[in-house]
């Protein structure tokens, strides 16, 4: 039986929880996830977990922080001024922004963490970051 290896196109079914047991994503109810492996698509973890699996063939991966998003960097949480964000623009906790860097045509998604009177602190770590990812996927397709 055929096994996944670097530079197949995978299909996956998937869903990631955190340790908590939240699940932040899944596949349920759409098409699989695909992806080649070994191309950088997704998280090493998540890439290295596939690596060797067979159609069909269904596991648990564990993923460090280290092989999933990384650890959170104190560095990208950050204040700015209330007035630097458009007024009609309203700013709650936990809700998503795009700002763009100058220069860059690419929007930097953040993560509004605090609203004060005078000012916002953003976050520009990736929202799993600092996380231990563990995900329970299945092998559907292998091409």
């Amino acid at each position: 039986m055929a096994q996944a290896k670097a530079g197949d196109t995978v299909q996956v079914h998937y869903t990631g929880t955190l340790d908590d047991g939240t699940v932040f994503d899944s596949s349920a109810g759409r098409t699989p996830l695909e992806f080649t492996l070994g191309n950088g698509q997704v998280i090493p973890g998540f890439d290295n977990g596939i690596q060797g699996m067979s159609i069909g063939e269904k596991k648990t991966i564990n993923i460090p922080v280290e092989d999933a998003y990384g650890p959170a960097i104190e560095d990208h949480v950050f204040s700015i001024e209330r007035g630097e964000i458009p007024a009609e623009i309203p700013v709650e906790e936990g809700m998503t922004l795009n700002m763009h860097q100058d220069g860059s045509p690419q929007p930097i998604p953040v993560i509004v963490r605090e609203v004060t009177e005078t000012t916002v602190i953003l976050d520009a770590n990736h929202p799993l970051a600092g996380q231990d990812l563990t995900f329970e996927v299945e092998l559907v397709g292998i091409n």
